[in-house]
């Protein structure tokens, strides 16, 4: 396929990579200035979608992807499709979604879990929402950009599932480290607590694969002084996306409430830059 992608951050430009790698024609483009040995970039919008069956993008919110579509619907040919691979907000993604319908596209909202390694690795879980065919005619590029994808309702739906999913990790990613941090001032050992908890009734993908204390267990960013694979700023982003949705839908949600507070604490006490588990020191110092 002619793809043509806009955000060549992390995550976007290892997205491109791998689609180039499977014969797939890949135009890019970036507001900061980009170079790669195998994505083709373009320094205009114009050109990257010119002539494209399918436009992705991987942007930082929903004005973005608003201002992104306004300028690039009209370049389209008929049976384009786009897919928009950023979280942003849920009204958003509906808007875009009928900005291109009003132009007789289809888009789909196709936010991504899995972080950078995800990315890089093209093993990502794609939440989707929008029209079925659409979703089937481009699902050999999600196979090719991740391990799963999963058509989740009509526009809007794939980021109602993705800030639901990440208020789960960001409150379960809390309880782990106040675990492992009363567990510490029990006199435990970590390595004993990870071989019990990650086999037991608290095993979770927070302390199973993303263990927030290093030389316990798989390889995570904490052994790797807490340079992100998921940032605390995305972390902090996504709890407010999901507070933003709980309020509007009138949904009880104080542990949802109680983690976007810590971890606005934590980014603003020295968590910014930092990976979204080394939430562990600052509740260790608190």
């Amino acid at each position: 396929m002619k793809i043509g992608f806009i955000g060549l951050g992390n995550m976007g430009m290892p997205m491109a990579r791998n689609l180039i790698a499977e014969g797939h024609e890949v135009t890019g483009f970036d507001l900061i200035q980009k170079s790669d040995p195998l994505v083709q970039i373009s320094k205009l919008l114009s050109e990257t979608v010119s002539g494209k069956e399918v436009i992705i993008t991987m942007l930082p919110d929903g004005s973005s992807l608003l201002e992104v579509y306004s300028s690039i619907l009209s370049e389209l040919q008929p049976e384009a499709i786009l897919i928009d691979c950023s979280t942003v907000d849920v009204i958003s993604a509906k808007k875009a979604a009928g900005m291109a319908n009003e132009k007789g596209l289809k888009a789909l909202d196709a936010p991504v879990s899995g972080g950078i390694g995800g990315a890089e690795n093209g093993t990502l879980t794609f939440m989707v929402g929008g029209d079925i065919a659409a979703f089937e005619r481009v699902t050999p590029l999600f196979n090719i950009m991740g391990q799963k994808a999963v058509l989740c309702g009509e526009s809007g739906a794939g980021q109602s599932v993705k800030i639901c999913n990440n208020m789960i990790l960001g409150v379960s990613m809390i309880a782990v480290c106040e675990a492992f941090v009363m567990a510490d001032n029990l006199g435990l050992d970590r390595s004993k607590m990870f071989d019990v908890v990650s086999t037991a009734s608290g095993s979770c993908w927070a302390i199973n694969t993303y263990c927030p204390v290093p030389s316990v267990g798989p390889n995570t960013p904490a052994d790797n002084n807490y340079i992100p694979g998921f940032s605390a700023d995305l972390m902090l982003k996504d709890l407010g996306l999901a507070k933003t949705a709980a309020e509007e839908t009138n949904s009880f949600t104080p542990l949802g409430k109680e983690a976007y507070a810590l971890y606005e604490n934590f980014f603003s006490k020295g968590g910014q830059g930092k990976d979204f588990s080394a939430i562990l020191n600052f509740i260790k110092d608190s």
